[in-house]
């Protein structure tokens, strides 16, 4: 019996929502299905930002935004407003030097320089996929198209349906590359590897291929219990975001949302052909499968696209599937998780080592289904292009956004899972919201966010307490 360390195959992909491979959800991706019969769901996990590259910076270096630099998207802003600090170690060269032949295909998004070998990766192709985002525009030829138009903007493409062939797609020639690859890791059964592939879909705009879209009819797509949220008790920019969509009907909505879930049934149908390899070629009893997205999308909830500053669930709950050795079968494991805890996890499941960073392993859960576990995740958001200020909390049920450009909100996920009741202003809220804060300046100081921390100046005293406050203190009032 062999006791070489199991293979990892780590499939991501971009803007895909956690109910989507749900058992209640619309969504079809039987391959996933069979995935999570086969291993470990975890129904909430949350990602560190609701955008990609902050996102996937964190998955790389196991670090909150504000330590790793890159703040904001990459392409979308000056290196002095978001830079990667490349000095940080990222745990694939913990996999490499662990013997693993290391291997990246797709989107990286997680710096600026694209030499993947300055970060643990032996193998990698990103900059043909880079060159095909964002390629389908208004106008390009469609059955169905959705634009949004306003004044003075250029139109916006939402969503469409092409009669493209499905090997014209970036996501059939990037799982393309990632089943050659395995086929030449067979070659060297003795030597592990570590596969990342990284697609673009479903993110926006939800351009669609004719055979996907066929499968679902938009009417009888479920309208969300809060699409008809009016946001009243919520932030200003939350109003005014939803604003962007407010000449879209439900139609509008259920055609955008039909095209997204037949983007995630393509992206299924890529997942199904390399996990088919990976049993063809005898590799899956000793592979690692991870499945997750860098996080969610709006899809209508609250009057909502996209993602954002609105601190909304859809936005920041994700997928997460693992699979393979050292993976229980068929399991759900419900405490609040987050996506930073995938990395020391992986590290000990493949190199047997720990990394350091601002993670949990979850190897606790995986193992133990009573285990000792704080229910908890930590999230924070600098903004886009515009800058914001966010830290959002998750403990148990109970969620806590820090905005530092308006006031603060509060939600019982349990009585209030569609979030259409801000509680921070209520009274007998204020015990709640006080120890929350005092638990997310706890969580600034331990992780040395010093922009936060050192907020002691005039203007910026108007979280529900300061950044002095104790847990115990807080709590014995």
């Amino acid at each position: 019996m062999s006791t070489r360390p199991p293979n990892l195959l780590f499939l991501m992909t971009d803007q895909q929502r956690a109910d989507t491979i749900e058992p209640h959800t619309a969504c079809q991706t039987p391959n996933l299905d069979r995935l999570a019969e086969n291993g470990t769901r975890f129904s909430r996990c949350y990602t560190v930002n609701p955008i990609c590259s902050p996102t996937r910076a964190s998955l790389m270096t196991g670090l909150l935004p504000h330590t790793h630099g890159m703040v904001d998207v990459t392409h979308a802003v000056p290196p002095y407003r978001a830079k990667f600090d490349a000095s940080l170690p990222v745990w694939p060269q913990t996999l490499q030097a662990a013997g693993y032949h290391t291997a990246y295909f797709g989107k990286w998004h997680v710096e600026r320089s694209n030499r993947l070998e300055n970060f643990g990766f032996e193998t990698y192709e990103v900059d043909q996929y880079h060159k095909l985002l964002g390629l389908v525009e208004v106008g390009d030829e469609m059955s169905v198209q959705g634009v949004v138009q306003q004044k003075g903007y250029k139109d916006f493409l939402l969503y469409g349906v092409s009669d493209a062939p499905i090997e014209s797609l970036p996501e059939y020639q990037l799982y393309s590359d990632g089943i050659h690859f395995l086929q030449q890791a067979a070659a060297e059964p003795e030597r592990p590897f570590a596969l990342f592939l990284s697609s673009e879909a479903p993110h926006d705009p939800y351009v669609a291929l004719q055979q996907h879209y066929e499968q679902y009819n938009p009417a009888d797509i479920p309208k969300p219990a809060n699409v008809d949220d009016d946001l009243a008790d919520r932030p200003g920019i939350y109003r005014r975001i939803q604003r962007v969509w407010e000449d879209l009907t439900w139609d509008d909505f259920a055609q955008a949302t039909a095209c997204y879930y037949a983007n995630c049934t393509m992206i299924d149908e890529q997942i199904g052909r390399i996990l088919a390899e990976l049993e063809a070629l005898g590799m899956a009893e000793n592979t690692i499968i991870v499945f997750t997205s860098d996080h969610g999308d709006y899809m209508g909830e609250h009057g909502l696209m996209l993602k954002g500053i609105p601190a909304f669930e859809g936005a920041y709950r994700i997928p997460l599937l693992l699979s393979g050795p050292g993976v229980p079968a068929g399991k759900q494991v419900n405490e609040v998780v987050s996506l930073l805890d995938l990395v020391p996890t992986l590290t000990q499941l493949t190199a047997v080592t720990n990394f350091p960073g601002h993670g949990r392993s979850l190897l606790p859960l995986l193992q133990n289904d009573e285990a000792d576990w704080t229910s908890e995740a930590f999230a924070e958001c600098h903004g886009q292009r515009f800058n914001y200020t966010q830290r959002v909390l998750w403990q148990d049920h109970h969620k806590y956004v820090f905005n530092g450009f308006d006031e603060d909100e509060l939600y019982d996920l349990a009585a209030d899972p569609h979030e259409l009741c801000n509680l921070a202003g209520e009274v007998e809220k204020r015990p709640l919201l006080e120890k929350m804060a005092a638990r997310m300046w706890q969580i600034i100081h331990e992780t040395d966010d010093k922009n936060m921390a050192q907020a002691q100046y005039g203007m910026f005293r108007f979280a529900p307490v300061g950044p002095e406050s104790l847990l115990d203190e807080v709590d014995d009032e």
